[in-house]
């Protein structure tokens, strides 16, 4: 039987195509019985199944990768250059062909394929466009619908609250919180809000939440306005590494010594972080994996899994110079 898909051991086995998906990637967390563990493997066997990770012509699928991007925006924002790297590379090893489409080509180069990967927002426009050319489609760093899409993000309310619970650790009760806010491009629409929500709802002193881009220039102008207050917080949660590598630039010109004066936690752990003045604590984003992770999904979803999965990437706390305790 050529191209045996994981429909094809689901029917046969008398489960769901979840469950045999799982069990052929040795999902440890399965509670599934040792006899229908055996019978969904003996069933994969007897069909000759090769999954998506060992077929050796892979080159039947090709895969579209859409940016809600431009080439030149994608080369100041590691984050998503990191994502799309974790495609590439995982496609590269998989030996499936991929297509690249950045915003600027979207309506110019977008072609049928077996698939999908969207990285960024989309509004419901671009959706429709993207659901007239593609069956699969997996949308990473949103979720637009989780009946409809697969979907890999990251978890954003847990590595909150792991950054907020490790200042307050530090003795920390006032804390101030730098972030952006990001708009679709067709229709405006603002995307992430619920970030910025989360933070109104947590910290009682609302002026000490600024708000601008996910840039290193609206970092810097952020944290030259929270100087100009009088009133800084003892330390900032900054949503993004850029925004920080900005707001530390502001504190130095003002004479602020970081981390004596005001303690700063980023968010990415981009490749800079490392090596700033002085070397930034951050939240560490794993941006590679969560393109490698959208490809298998999608690998999936061609393969016969119709339920939808949204993947929840867990984040890491970086403690490096830029945080101290409070004496």
């Amino acid at each position: 039987m050529s191209n045996v898909t994981l429909k094809n051991i689901a029917d046969k086995a008398k489960v769901s195509v979840s469950t045999v998906s799982r069990i052929l990637n040795n999902d440890s967390t399965l509670n599934v019985s040792e006899q229908t563990r055996s019978t969904v493997l003996e069933i994969a066997e007897t069909l000759s199944y090769k999954g998506p990770k060992t077929r050796k012509n892979q080159t039947e699928y090709t895969i579209a990768l859409i940016h809600w991007y431009t080439r030149s925006e994608e080369l100041e924002d590691n984050y998503y250059l990191a994502i799309r790297l974790g495609i590439e590379n995982a496609c590269h090893e998989k030996n499936i062909k991929m297509t690249k489409i950045f915003y600027d080509d979207l309506n110019t180069l977008i072609t049928p394929a077996d698939g999908a990967i969207a990285v960024g927002k989309f509004d419901q426009k671009e959706i429709d466009l993207f659901n007239k050319y593609y069956k699969n489609i997996v949308f990473v760093d949103s979720s637009p619908n989780e009946q409809l899409y697969d979907s890999v993000v990251i978890d954003f309310e847990s590595a909150y609250l792991e950054a907020i619970h490790y200042l307050e650790s530090l003795g920390f009760s006032d804390i101030g919180y730098i972030g952006g806010r990001e708009y679709t491009h067709t229709q405006k629409q603002l995307i992430g809000e619920r970030r910025e929500i989360f933070f109104r709802n947590y910290f009682k002193d609302q002026t000490k939440i600024h708000v601008g881009k996910f840039s290193i220039d609206s970092g810097y102008q952020l944290m030259k306005e929270a100087i100009a207050t009088n009133d800084l917080a003892e330390a900032y949660l900054i949503a993004s590494d850029a925004m920080a590598i900005g707001a530390l630039r502001a504190l130095y010109e003002a004479g602020i010594k970081v981390p004596d004066d005001v303690s700063i936690l980023g968010f990415n752990d981009i490749p800079q972080s490392a090596y700033t003045i002085p070397p930034l604590s951050t939240i560490k984003v794993y941006k590679e994996h969560m393109g490698e992770k959208a490809v298998d999904l999608l690998l999936e979803a061609i393969d016969g899994r119709d339920i939808k999965q949204k993947v929840l990437i867990s984040t890491k706390l970086i403690v490096r110079e830029s945080t101290k305790k409070v004496i």
